[in-house]
């Protein structure tokens, strides 16, 4: 396998993109009034959130700004982060807020076994680790990882003491760094790898899944990836054991995801959005607040995105679709759908 270094914009690294502002997009007045007028009348007609379709939601000023930073996240550098909007309003019309953003950009998908389609990112009392725990449930810090989307969204409702600070990386950098130090590690991650399915397997599905760590298709790089989810697959008999070269290869895989990474903080009403397809993301480790109407809550969005780059066929047992703007990714929820979609038809 020949590999080649990777360009164009996606490939960036902290200290650049510390130093620069294109990544940040202010809020305009007349936009936010625009959400938050269209928030509120859609609350007081009371459609549930799955029945809404972004046809039912015009927003002839912000919708602009939105098509054009779709196209930034799938063609710039992966990154986003919208800030400016009011977080002194009732938690129902900042949810419908992402949820009216979202649908304007693509169409959300499940995101657990639950059919979570606006989940909520907060200390629950998982401990990651656990066979069925996933990391948005638990306190602490997270290691580098992408979701099962093509584009996350993460609103900032309340902000903890101290930490809780978002590391991201352009997985295209890390690529070139490791073709430069250790070539012979990078193409490990071309092949195929266990990871665990975290007990959200549907009937029928095994408990783990094969998925290439680095793929590039069509001239679009992708990467998906979760160490947890790949050390929880070493629990099952038939899952191959790790080999030392594959240990080595995601330790240096972590350690340039560290030496790369952007270091940024959400603040209370900032919405970051990220490609997963060129970025992985992490938190650090958080102090929180002790009264449970204090502490940290972020709004996430899983985002299937109608301008996204086409997948490599092998990535359907995780993925499902793989064609180019194609409805993918997140997870099937036990009751049978993966998006308001679904729902919608039924």
């Amino acid at each position: 396998m020949t590999l080649s270094p990777l360009t164009g914009p996606a490939v960036w690294n902290g200290t650049t993109m510390a130093a620069r502002t294109d990544w940040i997009w202010p809020w305009r007045a007349e936009e936010v009034a625009e959400l938050l007028g269209l928030a509120r009348a859609t609350l007081a007609a009371g459609t549930p959130l799955e029945r809404l379709r972004a046809a039912d939601l015009p927003l002839p000023v912000t919708a602009p700004r939105l098509a054009a930073l779709a196209e930034a996240l799938e063609a710039g550098c992966g990154v986003a982060n919208l800030r400016g909007l009011p977080t002194d309003v009732a938690p129902e019309l900042l949810r419908l807020v992402l949820w009216i953003i979202g649908l304007h950009l693509g169409i959300p998908v499940s995101q657990s076994k639950f059919g979570e389609l606006l989940g909520e990112v907060r200390d629950t009392g998982e401990k990651l680790g656990e066979p069925g725990s996933r990391g948005y449930r638990t306190g602490g810090s997270l290691r580098f990882h992408t979701d099962r989307c093509d584009v996350v969204a993460l609103l900032c409702a309340r902000q903890s003491v101290t930490g809780g600070d978002s590391l991201i990386v352009s997985t295209p950098a890390i690529h070139n760094a490791m073709l430069e130090r250790r070539p012979d590690l990078l193409a490990l991650l071309y092949e195929p790898w266990f990871h665990s399915r975290q007990q959200e397997q549907r009937p029928g599905e095994l408990p783990w899944y094969r998925n290439r760590i680095f793929a590039v298709h069509q001239g679009k790089f992708t990467s998906q990836y979760s160490r947890s989810f790949v050390e929880s697959a070493q629990r099952f008999p038939e899952v191959p054991r790790l080999t030392d070269q594959q240990n080595e290869a995601l330790d240096l895989l972590a350690a340039l995801a560290t030496e790369l990474a952007l270091h940024t903080r959400m603040e209370p009403g900032d919405i970051q959005l990220l490609n997963n397809h060129v970025t992985y993301h992490a938190r650090t480790a958080l102090q929180d607040w002790e009264a449970p109407e204090q502490k940290r809550l972020v709004y996430r969005l899983w985002l299937s995105m109608p301008n996204s780059r086409a997948l490599p066929a092998d990535f359907d047992e995780l993925w499902g679709a793989t064609a180019a703007g194609a409805l993918r990714g997140g997870v099937v929820a036990e009751a049978g759908y993966l998006s308001p979609l679904d729902l919608q038809s039924a």
